[in-house]
């Protein structure tokens, strides 16, 4: 398995990028340290339900759920959660150069990115930060992304984030293209598609929004023929997946919740299991803001995120799940063959292991197609790190026999792309990862 995040350092990048990302982080950083929950400023804790929130309503507010799932392997539990109803935007900028398209790509750190820099879209921003509430400067390249003309956008669309840890959560995927000279600002870069994919498996350097803003690109071209399913097909499963999907939640107060105690520097599980809510300083260099303090959710354990792939007829296929989250806004999603933290089920029986988990975790080298340890959002979480695979399997054989899992096509997966509300950040990281093994026929090589 991969290394625990506290042994995580950034990776060393080839030639002129690695020049570019040294120079950049000497102006360009962030440092963080953890402080107690009473010493966050601007923030408070509600006298009345015990919630963190912001003293001027911006940014998210950390609260308790209550989740009932009679059909899952616990059927009742509580946690905190992160509720930031605002949705902001994720816009990559997209120009060509010499007849190849280049996307605009800025070296940004976050607080809570383990490694330090990341590649991140050309602009990455809550509404809280573009409409300057935390009263520092302007976000660059906005203006490309407010209100371009129709045929400049290629994606506009929003999307789902962590439904496990955050409440109902959107961000706005923006692609825009532009053929307009455009001022190259310190910390930003014009780089190729090939290039950025070739980042994906270098290790924690592509960042989880510019991932999930590339899913949205259109398909490449690639084998054209049948699937297993039809669209529709795939739509009415998903329907009636939903249909019969039994979670439901309410908010409740952070004080008291049950299964969960605070602490003078975090709220935790009384397992010590799944994650902590904890408090951090931030002193950051060339971002807006050069000061602040803010509450995280860092979790405990490194996740697993994995699609299994097979061809069917030589058209690639990978199984997908539909499953429901507790922050999630319309019952299920469709999310990647495994998505789990291994260590939060060595409590449960037996049965409640996910599907595909030990398939996954004990596949023999050659099957491993892709197998890379990645950052989720390092604005909200701390160290959020999972390892993200690509395993490959003989044939369809019986896997769909759970009831909640397909077999659909990578093209499939980007024609969903195009609509809110089907496919989960972890199967949008996915496919982009997806992509970047994809060779000159696009088929995954």
């Amino acid at each position: 398995m991969a290394p625990r995040p506290a042994d995580r350092t950034a990776p060393a990048l080839p030639g002129g990028l690695g020049r570019w990302f040294a120079e950049t982080g000497e102006r360009t950083y962030t440092r963080t340290r953890r402080i107690a929950l009473d010493a966050l400023e601007g923030w408070h804790t509600d006298a009345r339900t015990g919630d963190l929130v912001h003293d001027r309503g911006a940014f998210f507010t950390v609260r308790g759920l209550a989740v009932s799932a009679p059909d899952g392997p616990v059927p009742h539990w509580a946690q905190p959660i992160l509720d930031q109803p605002e949705t902001g935007i994720l816009g990559l900028l997209v120009k060509d150069f010499g007849g190849r398209p280049h996307v605009l790509v800025q070296a940004k750190p976050e607080p809570g990115n383990a490694g330090g820099l990341q590649l991140a879209p050309t602009v990455q921003a809550t509404r809280s930060n573009f409409t300057r509430a935390h009263g520092g400067r302007p976000v660059p390249y906005l203006r490309h992304f407010r209100n371009p003309p129709p045929r400049r956008l290629i994606a506009d669309v929003r999307q789902s984030e962590q439904g496990a840890w955050f409440y109902r959560k959107r961000n706005r995927n923006m692609i825009v293209r532009t053929t307009e000279d455009v001022e190259v600002l310190p910390g930003h870069r014009w780089m190729t598609l090939p290039q950025v994919h070739a980042l994906l498996a270098a290790g924690d350097v592509v960042n989880m929004d510019a991932r999930s803003v590339l899913a949205c690109l259109p398909p490449p071209p690639g084998p054209t023929g049948r699937a297993l399913h039809s669209g529709p097909e795939i739509l009415r499963w998903l329907t009636d997946v939903r249909s019969r999907t039994g979670l439901r939640t309410r908010p409740v107060p952070l004080r008291g919740l049950p299964g969960w105690h605070r602490t003078e520097y975090a709220v935790s599980h009384d397992g010590g299991r799944f994650f902590d809510i904890v408090a951090v300083e931030v002193r950051a260099g060339g971002r807006e803001v050069r000061r602040w303090t803010q509450p995280m959710l860092r979790p405990r354990g490194t996740g697993v995120i994995a699609f299994l792939l097979t061809r069917v007829d030589g058209v690639p296929h990978v199984l997908v799940h539909a499953a429901a989250e507790p922050g999630g806004v319309d019952e299920a999603e469709l999310t990647a063959t495994v998505c789990c933290t291994p260590e939060n089920y060595d409590v449960l029986p037996p049965g409640a292991r996910p599907h595909f988990l030990d398939e996954v975790l004990n596949a023999p080298p050659e099957r491993v197609l892709f197998d890379a340890l990645l950052s989720e959002e390092g604005g909200r979480f701390h160290h959020a790190l999972n390892r993200y695979l690509i395993v490959a399997v003989d044939g369809p054989g019986t896997y769909e026999a759970t009831g909640d899992h397909r077999w659909v096509t990578p093209r499939q997966l980007g024609a969903l792309l195009r609509h809110s509300h089907y496919v989960t950040v972890q199967a949008r990281t996915l496919l982009t990862c997806l992509r970047s093994l994809a060779g000159p026929d696009g088929r995954p090589e």
